[in-house]
């Protein structure tokens, strides 16, 4: 799958800038990459729990 481009704004891409380098990133897309890659992470951890959730539900280990 080829790379795809993300247009923000260049308010945004100052933040990210100036955040980047408090969190010892070289840069605001690298950046931001890492911020989006931790959401993806944080809601297929949350998916998989909800289907933890309702085989244990299933099962009748919890109502």
């Amino acid at each position: 799958m080829p790379d795809a481009t993300l247009t923000i704004s260049d308010t945004l891409m100052s933040k990210l800038n100036e955040y980047a380098k408090a969190a010892g990133q070289p840069g605001g897309e690298e950046f931001a990459r890492m911020i989006l890659q931790r959401e993806i992470d944080r809601l297929e951890d949350s998916g998989a729990d909800q289907k933890i959730e309702d085989r244990l539900r299933g099962l009748g280990y919890i109502s």
